[in-house]
C-alpha cells in the first residue's frame, strides 16, 4: 500500500496509454479519403535502409525516459512537465488526424534480402503510411532529449548528454530516410516541441511560482489580521 502511495503519480502512464493505443487503432481501421502530403525535399532525401537502427529504437529511448524520471531520482516536477509534453503531443496529433486525415505517397519498392531491409519490409507492413501529422516519432525523441538534457544528474556527464542529443537527432532523421514522414511532418513535429517546451518549461513554472508568492502574501496578511 505503501508502495502505490508513493508511485501513484505514476497511474496516469498506463491510463493515457490505453487511451491513445485506443484512439490510434480507430484511426487506422477508418476508411476515409486521405489528404496527401509531399514536398520536393522528400523527392530529394535518398531512402537509408541503414536507419531503421535508430527509428526501432525509438520505442526504448521513450520508455526509459519515462521510466527515469517516474521512477529514478529525478525531479518530481520535471516528471510532470515531460508527462504534461508527451501527452500534449500525442493528443494534439490523434486530434489532428481525425480532423485532417493525412498519408503519404513516399514509401519505394524495397530491393534485398538483408536484414536492415527485411526489417524496413516488415516496419511497412506494421505501420501504414497515414495518420502522420505531426511525427510522433519526432516529437516525443526531441521531447525526451530535451527533458534528460535539463536534468542536474543527466547534464552533469557530456558523453550522456552528448550521446542522447545524436540519438534523439538521428531518430528525427530516420523518419525522413525510411520515407515514414515528410519534411511537413518533421517541421510541424519541430514546431510543437518549441511551442510544449515554452509552455511547459517557462511559462508554467513561473505562473506557478508568481502564484505561489502571491497566495504566501496574501497568506501572511491573514495571520497579521
Amino acid at each position: 500500500m505503501r508502495l502505490l502511495r508513493k508511485y501513484r503519480h505514476t497511474f496516469i502512464i498506463p491510463l493515457y496509454l490505453i487511451f491513445y493505443m485506443t484512439a490510434f487503432q480507430a484511426l487506422e481501421m477508418r476508411k476515409t479519403h486521405f489528404h496527401l502530403i509531399h514536398t520536393r525535399i522528400d523527392d530529394m532525401i535518398p531512402f537509408c535502409r541503414y536507419f531503421i537502427v535508430p527509428y526501432i529504437l525509438w520505442f526504448a529511448f521513450v520508455a526509459l525516459t519515462v521510466l527515469y524520471f517516474a521512477f529514478g531520482k529525478a525531479d518530481r516536477r520535471e516528471y510532470y512537465q515531460l508527462i504534461a509534453t508527451l501527452g500534449t503531443g500525442m493528443t494534439l496529433f490523434i486530434v489532428v488526424s481525425y480532423l485532417y486525415p493525412n498519408g503519404h505517397d513516399l514509401r519505394q519498392t524495397l530491393a534485398g534480402s538483408d536484414v536492415f531491409t527485411q526489417a524496413v519490409r516488415m516496419l511497412y507492413r506494421i505501420d501504414t503510411p497515414t495518420n502522420l501529422l505531426p511525427s510522433i516519432h519526432v516529437f516525443n525523441s526531441v521531447a525526451c532529449g530535451a527533458a534528460l538534457c535539463r536534468n542536474v544528474r543527466w547534464r552533469r556527464n557530456k558523453a550522456l548528454t552528448t550521446s542522447t542529443w545524436l540519438l534523439a537527432g538521428s531518430i528525427v532523421l530516420s523518419t525522413l530516410f525510411l520515407k515514414q514522414h515528410s519534411m511537413i511532418d518533421v517541421t510541424l513535429a519541430l514546431a510543437l516541441n518549441i511551442f510544449c517546451d515554452y509552455l511547459f518549461y517557462k511559462r508554467l513554472p513561473v505562473w506557478y511560482v508568481q502564484y505561489m508568492m502571491l497566495r504566501k502574501k496574501r497568506e501572511g496578511c491573514f495571520v497579521r489580521l
